[in-house]
Protein backbone atom coordinates (compact mmCIF):
# COMPACT_ATOMS: atom_id res chain seq x y z
CA UNK A 1 0.00 0.00 0.00
CA UNK A 2 1.31 3.19 -1.26
CA UNK A 3 1.74 5.72 1.31
CA UNK A 4 1.95 9.68 1.29
CA UNK A 5 4.02 11.93 2.77
CA UNK A 6 2.37 15.63 4.39
CA UNK A 7 4.89 18.52 3.12
CA UNK A 8 5.82 20.33 5.95
CA UNK A 9 4.24 24.07 6.27
CA UNK A 10 7.64 25.59 7.21
CA UNK A 11 10.66 24.62 5.34
CA UNK A 12 14.36 24.42 5.89
CA UNK A 13 15.18 28.01 6.04
CA UNK A 14 12.05 28.30 7.79
CA UNK A 15 13.59 26.63 10.86
CA UNK A 16 16.89 28.46 10.89
CA UNK A 17 16.65 31.23 13.50
CA UNK A 18 16.28 34.43 12.26
CA UNK A 19 19.25 36.69 12.53
CA UNK A 20 19.34 39.98 14.40
CA UNK A 21 19.81 43.46 12.82
CA UNK A 22 22.63 44.00 14.32
CA UNK A 23 24.25 40.26 12.92
CA UNK A 24 23.02 41.44 9.48
CA UNK A 25 24.86 44.79 10.15
CA UNK A 26 28.21 42.89 11.46
CA UNK A 27 28.02 40.57 8.57
CA UNK A 28 27.79 43.56 5.88
CA UNK A 29 30.35 45.73 7.28
CA UNK A 30 32.80 42.60 7.08
CA UNK A 31 32.62 42.74 3.56
CA UNK A 32 33.78 46.15 3.29
CA UNK A 33 37.11 44.75 3.09
CA UNK A 34 38.74 48.35 3.11
CA UNK A 35 36.98 49.05 6.17
CA UNK A 36 38.05 46.35 7.89
CA UNK A 37 41.71 46.86 6.89
CA UNK A 38 41.20 50.44 7.88
CA UNK A 39 39.90 48.91 11.38
CA UNK A 40 43.57 47.49 11.42
CA UNK A 41 45.19 50.66 11.02
CA UNK A 42 43.38 53.14 13.20
CA UNK A 43 43.79 50.18 15.85
CA UNK A 44 47.29 50.15 15.76
CA UNK A 45 47.56 53.73 16.13
CA UNK A 46 45.03 53.97 18.95
CA UNK A 47 47.14 50.97 20.78
CA UNK A 48 50.45 52.94 20.23
CA UNK A 49 48.54 55.26 21.70
CA UNK A 50 47.02 53.97 24.75
CA UNK A 51 50.93 52.17 25.31
CA UNK A 52 52.62 55.48 24.99
CA UNK A 53 53.75 55.67 28.33
CA UNK A 54 55.28 52.20 28.88
CA UNK A 55 56.94 51.42 25.09
CA UNK A 56 58.05 54.60 24.41
CA UNK A 57 61.83 53.92 25.01
CA UNK A 58 63.26 57.70 26.22
CA UNK A 59 61.71 60.30 28.14
CA UNK A 60 59.48 62.49 26.36
CA UNK A 61 61.32 66.03 26.36
CA UNK A 62 64.99 64.49 27.32
CA UNK A 63 67.09 66.97 24.80
CA UNK A 64 70.71 65.38 23.65
CA UNK A 65 71.96 68.69 22.26
CA UNK A 66 74.70 66.40 20.89
CA UNK A 67 72.40 64.29 18.84
CA UNK A 68 70.31 66.79 16.70
CA UNK A 69 68.36 66.01 13.61
CA UNK A 70 69.56 62.73 13.46
CA UNK A 71 68.37 60.48 10.63
CA UNK A 72 65.92 57.50 11.19
CA UNK A 73 68.07 53.95 12.27
CA UNK A 74 70.75 56.24 13.87
CA UNK A 75 73.28 55.59 16.93
CA UNK A 76 74.06 58.33 18.73
CA UNK A 77 77.54 59.00 20.94
CA UNK A 78 75.95 57.30 24.27
CA UNK A 79 75.27 54.39 21.88
CA UNK A 80 71.37 55.34 22.29
CA UNK A 81 69.71 54.04 19.07
CA UNK A 82 66.99 55.96 17.38
CA UNK A 83 64.58 54.26 15.17
CA UNK A 84 63.07 57.52 13.99
CA UNK A 85 65.97 59.48 14.17
CA UNK A 86 65.71 62.67 16.47
CA UNK A 87 64.37 66.55 16.62
CA UNK A 88 65.64 69.58 16.44
CA UNK A 89 66.67 69.59 20.24
CA UNK A 90 67.72 65.84 19.98
CA UNK A 91 65.33 64.63 21.34
CA UNK A 92 64.04 60.86 19.89
CA UNK A 93 61.19 61.39 17.81
CA UNK A 94 59.64 57.79 17.98
CA UNK A 95 58.93 58.53 21.58
CA UNK A 96 57.59 61.84 20.57
CA UNK A 97 55.18 60.42 18.14
CA UNK A 98 53.99 57.71 20.15
CA UNK A 99 52.90 60.70 22.36
CA UNK A 100 51.64 62.52 19.43
CA UNK A 101 49.15 59.73 18.91
CA UNK A 102 47.68 59.77 22.20
CA UNK A 103 47.29 63.90 22.10
CA UNK A 104 45.96 64.45 18.47
CA UNK A 105 43.72 60.75 18.52
CA UNK A 106 42.38 61.88 22.23
CA UNK A 107 41.97 65.26 21.16
CA UNK A 108 39.99 64.33 18.18
CA UNK A 109 38.00 61.64 20.00
CA UNK A 110 37.11 63.75 22.82
CA UNK A 111 36.42 66.61 20.78
CA UNK A 112 33.75 64.54 18.29
CA UNK A 113 31.96 63.30 21.79
CA UNK A 114 31.22 66.69 22.90
CA UNK A 115 30.15 68.06 20.14
CA UNK A 116 28.32 65.00 18.75
CA UNK A 117 26.45 64.91 22.53
CA UNK A 118 25.61 69.15 21.91
CA UNK A 119 24.35 68.11 18.00
CA UNK A 120 22.36 65.32 18.82
CA UNK A 121 20.91 66.66 21.95
CA UNK A 122 19.76 70.01 19.93
CA UNK A 123 18.82 68.71 17.00
CA UNK A 124 16.55 66.01 18.68
CA UNK A 125 14.63 68.68 21.09
CA UNK A 126 14.12 70.74 17.96
CA UNK A 127 12.80 68.11 15.73
CA UNK A 128 10.61 66.77 18.49
CA UNK A 129 9.21 69.86 19.53
CA UNK A 130 9.68 71.90 16.85
CA UNK A 131 7.87 75.83 17.20
CA UNK A 132 9.79 78.36 18.90
CA UNK A 133 12.28 75.66 20.19
CA UNK A 134 13.22 74.58 16.60
CA UNK A 135 13.34 78.61 15.53
CA UNK A 136 15.78 79.55 18.29
CA UNK A 137 17.85 76.36 17.72
CA UNK A 138 17.81 76.59 13.90
CA UNK A 139 19.08 80.34 13.76
CA UNK A 140 21.73 79.82 16.42
CA UNK A 141 23.03 76.70 14.14
CA UNK A 142 22.81 79.21 11.06
CA UNK A 143 24.68 82.02 12.95
CA UNK A 144 27.72 79.25 14.08
CA UNK A 145 27.88 77.56 11.13
CA UNK A 146 28.08 81.18 9.25
CA UNK A 147 31.51 81.57 10.98
CA UNK A 148 34.62 81.42 8.95
CA UNK A 149 35.90 77.69 10.71
CA UNK A 150 39.72 78.08 9.94
CA UNK A 151 40.09 82.03 10.80
CA UNK A 152 38.07 81.47 14.19
CA UNK A 153 39.79 78.63 15.00
CA UNK A 154 42.79 80.59 14.83
CA UNK A 155 41.90 82.99 17.16
CA UNK A 156 40.03 81.07 19.96
CA UNK A 157 42.73 78.44 19.95
CA UNK A 158 45.24 81.75 19.82
CA UNK A 159 43.24 83.18 22.88
CA UNK A 160 42.93 79.88 24.57
CA UNK A 161 46.50 78.89 24.96
CA UNK A 162 47.48 82.58 26.04
CA UNK A 163 44.71 82.42 28.64
CA UNK A 164 44.84 79.55 30.11
CA UNK A 165 42.69 80.09 33.31
CA UNK A 166 40.19 81.48 31.26
CA UNK A 167 37.54 78.82 31.34
CA UNK A 168 37.63 77.24 34.99
CA UNK A 169 38.17 73.45 34.63
CA UNK A 170 37.06 71.18 38.03
CA UNK A 171 40.57 69.55 39.58
CA UNK A 172 38.94 66.51 39.46
CA UNK A 173 38.39 66.94 35.14
CA UNK A 174 41.95 68.67 34.78
CA UNK A 175 43.64 65.49 36.51
CA UNK A 176 41.68 63.39 34.57
CA UNK A 177 43.08 64.63 31.19
CA UNK A 178 46.06 64.77 32.53
CA UNK A 179 45.95 61.26 32.92
CA UNK A 180 44.15 60.49 29.86
CA UNK A 181 46.72 61.87 27.86
CA UNK A 182 49.71 61.34 29.78
CA UNK A 183 50.68 64.93 30.42
CA UNK A 184 50.98 67.74 33.07
CA UNK A 185 47.77 69.25 34.32
CA UNK A 186 49.26 72.49 32.71
CA UNK A 187 49.57 70.56 29.72
CA UNK A 188 46.17 69.61 30.11
CA UNK A 189 44.54 72.71 30.68
CA UNK A 190 46.02 73.88 26.89
CA UNK A 191 44.67 70.33 25.79
CA UNK A 192 40.89 70.79 27.27
CA UNK A 193 41.00 74.37 25.72
CA UNK A 194 41.74 73.72 22.46
CA UNK A 195 39.50 70.80 22.75
CA UNK A 196 36.18 72.84 24.09
CA UNK A 197 37.04 75.09 20.76
CA UNK A 198 36.69 72.68 18.68
CA UNK A 199 33.37 71.12 19.72
CA UNK A 200 32.10 74.82 20.00
CA UNK A 201 32.28 74.98 16.32
CA UNK A 202 32.16 71.37 15.55
CA UNK A 203 28.31 70.86 16.33
CA UNK A 204 26.57 72.12 13.65
CA UNK A 205 26.25 69.09 11.25
CA UNK A 206 25.56 66.49 13.23
CA UNK A 207 22.52 68.89 14.91
CA UNK A 208 21.36 69.47 11.35
CA UNK A 209 21.18 65.60 10.35
CA UNK A 210 19.73 64.98 13.95
CA UNK A 211 17.34 67.54 14.18
CA UNK A 212 16.25 65.83 10.38
CA UNK A 213 16.11 62.56 11.16
CA UNK A 214 13.43 63.45 13.98
CA UNK A 215 11.32 65.12 11.38
CA UNK A 216 11.47 62.22 9.46
CA UNK A 217 10.71 59.83 12.70
CA UNK A 218 8.19 62.15 15.00
CA UNK A 219 5.03 61.30 12.91
CA UNK A 220 4.98 57.40 12.48
CA UNK A 221 2.51 55.60 13.91
CA UNK A 222 4.42 54.08 16.78
CA UNK A 223 5.37 57.46 18.72
CA UNK A 224 1.91 58.22 18.40
CA UNK A 225 0.79 54.82 20.21
CA UNK A 226 3.59 56.05 22.61
CA UNK A 227 1.98 59.28 23.28
CA UNK A 228 -1.87 57.91 23.37
CA UNK A 229 -0.78 55.37 25.75
CA UNK A 230 0.34 58.31 28.00
CA UNK A 231 4.07 58.52 27.70
CA UNK A 232 6.15 61.41 28.34
CA UNK A 233 7.92 63.28 25.57
CA UNK A 234 11.12 62.52 27.77
CA UNK A 235 10.23 58.46 27.01
CA UNK A 236 9.37 58.69 23.44
CA UNK A 237 12.57 60.32 22.69
CA UNK A 238 14.70 57.74 24.84
CA UNK A 239 12.57 54.54 24.10
CA UNK A 240 11.68 55.20 20.52
CA UNK A 241 13.01 58.68 18.46
CA UNK A 242 16.59 58.25 19.47
CA UNK A 243 17.05 54.41 18.81
CA UNK A 244 15.69 54.71 15.10
CA UNK A 245 17.60 58.30 14.50
CA UNK A 246 21.03 56.22 15.99
CA UNK A 247 22.53 54.59 12.90
CA UNK A 248 23.34 57.76 10.85
CA UNK A 249 24.85 59.64 13.77
CA UNK A 250 27.56 56.71 13.78
CA UNK A 251 28.69 57.28 10.58
CA UNK A 252 28.51 61.02 11.21
CA UNK A 253 30.57 60.53 14.61
CA UNK A 254 33.34 58.73 12.49
CA UNK A 255 33.52 61.26 9.86
CA UNK A 256 33.63 63.98 12.57
CA UNK A 257 36.75 62.49 14.54
CA UNK A 258 38.24 62.74 10.82
CA UNK A 259 37.59 66.30 11.26
CA UNK A 260 38.72 67.05 13.96
CA UNK A 261 41.69 65.38 13.65
CA UNK A 262 42.66 67.15 10.42
CA UNK A 263 41.25 70.61 12.26
CA UNK A 264 43.76 70.15 15.25
CA UNK A 265 46.76 68.80 12.93
CA UNK A 266 46.33 72.38 10.80
CA UNK A 267 45.96 74.74 13.66
CA UNK A 268 48.87 73.38 15.27
CA UNK A 269 50.70 73.10 11.66
CA UNK A 270 50.41 76.81 11.86
CA UNK A 271 51.53 77.17 15.65
CA UNK A 272 48.53 77.86 16.77
CA UNK A 273 46.90 74.87 18.61
CA UNK A 274 48.60 72.59 21.33
CA UNK A 275 52.07 73.90 22.07
CA UNK A 276 55.41 72.44 22.56
CA UNK A 277 56.69 70.23 24.78
CA UNK A 278 52.97 68.31 24.58
CA UNK A 279 53.69 66.56 21.30
CA UNK A 280 51.07 66.38 18.40
CA UNK A 281 51.18 65.50 15.32
CA UNK A 282 50.72 68.77 13.91
CA UNK A 283 52.77 70.67 15.75
CA UNK A 284 55.72 68.58 14.80
CA UNK A 285 55.56 69.27 11.25
CA UNK A 286 55.59 72.68 12.15
CA UNK A 287 58.49 72.67 14.01
CA UNK A 288 59.98 70.36 10.81
CA UNK A 289 59.65 72.68 8.04
CA UNK A 290 62.39 74.76 9.47
CA UNK A 291 64.08 71.65 8.68
CA UNK A 292 62.65 70.14 5.53
CA UNK A 293 64.87 70.79 3.09
CA UNK A 294 67.68 69.61 4.92
CA UNK A 295 66.18 67.04 6.44
CA UNK A 296 63.08 66.03 4.94
CA UNK A 297 62.27 62.96 6.97
CA UNK A 298 61.15 65.25 9.32
CA UNK A 299 58.25 66.69 8.14
CA UNK A 300 57.19 62.91 6.68
CA UNK A 301 57.20 60.97 9.29
CA UNK A 302 54.20 63.03 11.34
CA UNK A 303 52.65 63.90 8.06
CA UNK A 304 52.22 60.14 7.46
CA UNK A 305 50.24 58.74 10.53
CA UNK A 306 47.75 62.20 10.23
CA UNK A 307 47.13 60.66 6.15
CA UNK A 308 46.82 57.03 7.27
CA UNK A 309 44.09 57.67 10.39
CA UNK A 310 42.60 60.08 8.26
CA UNK A 311 41.90 57.74 5.53
CA UNK A 312 41.19 55.18 7.83
CA UNK A 313 38.35 56.72 9.20
CA UNK A 314 36.67 58.46 5.95
CA UNK A 315 36.79 53.98 5.18
CA UNK A 316 35.56 52.83 8.37
CA UNK A 317 32.75 55.56 7.93
CA UNK A 318 31.92 54.22 4.33
CA UNK A 319 31.92 50.76 5.46
CA UNK A 320 29.11 51.66 8.47
CA UNK A 321 27.09 53.68 5.58
CA UNK A 322 26.66 50.73 3.83
CA UNK A 323 26.30 48.53 6.31
CA UNK A 324 23.49 50.46 7.59
CA UNK A 325 21.84 51.37 4.79
CA UNK A 326 18.46 49.88 4.70
CA UNK A 327 18.33 49.48 1.14
CA UNK A 328 21.16 47.35 0.98
CA UNK A 329 21.09 43.59 0.28
CA UNK A 330 21.74 41.20 3.10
Amino acid sequence: MATTTTALPNDEADKRPSESQMAIVLRRFRKHKIAMISIGVLGFFLLLAILAPFIAPYPRDAPRIFATTLPPLSVDRDGDFHLLGTDHLGRDYFTRLLYASRTSLGTAIFSTVIASTIGIVLGMLAGYFGGWVDIAISRTLEVVASFPTLPILLILSAVAVQNINAIPIPGFLNAFMAWSFAVTERESRIIFMIIVVLALLGWTSTCRLMRGMVLSVRENVYIESSRALGASNARIMARHVFPNALPPMIVDFTLNVNSFLVAESAISVLGFGIQDPTPTWGNMVNFAQSFMFQHPWMPLIPTLPILLCSMAVNYIGDGLRDALDPHQRA
